[in-house]
């Protein structure tokens, strides 16, 4: 069952993205209304087959007061497209500083970059300017709904009114 679901909320905003073995769990325990599914694709047990869902919206409204993509260092590396910031290597992959911590440098989307560990150890403890390297973009913070894009790879097209796309 390889494939992500994504998961409206009860008023069609975009919520998450599943797998298609927990969109089926919660179908079969009515959590969740179908909305979309794949064509002559199914989910089949021995007395039950489903639809194979490429979207579906939840039965009560989930109270979410403002979505926030959590900062750790896997997210940092997923915002960077698990490549260093300075030379566009994407092995031996370590987290940076732009503005270094004994200067004040927080632990902020804004200050945090991914980078190699040859890169990181030539920056040092100096900014990007002392140390002549160049960053290849600015470090921002994410939105959600690219978080939500970028976590299943490939946009399903059937999403892109969901997520703002079309």
């Amino acid at each position: 069952m390889n494939g992500h679901v994504l998961v409206l909320n009860q008023d069609y905003s975009a919520l998450t993205v599943c797998s298609v073995e927990r969109a089926v769990v919660m179908m079969h325990l009515r959590k969740v209304h179908l909305v979309e599914a794949a064509e002559d694709q199914y989910v089949r047990s021995p007395s039950v087959e489903l639809p194979w869902p490429r979207i579906v919206r939840l039965k009560q409204y989930a109270n979410v007061p403002y979505k926030r993509v959590m900062l750790s260092r896997k997210n940092v590396l997923k915002r960077d497209r698990n490549t260093c910031q300075y030379c566009g290597a994407q092995s031996n992959l370590t987290i940076d500083h732009v503005v270094p911590k004994s200067r004040g440098g927080r632990d902020t989307w804004e200050n945090l970059v991914a980078a190699c560990v040859t890169c990181n150890n030539q920056k040092g403890d100096s900014t990007p300017e002392e140390a002549n390297m160049e960053l290849a973009r600015q470090p921002f913070r994410p939105s959600y709904v690219m978080f939500l894009r970028d976590f299943a790879g490939e946009i399903d097209d059937a999403w892109k009114p969901y997520l703002f796309l079309s």
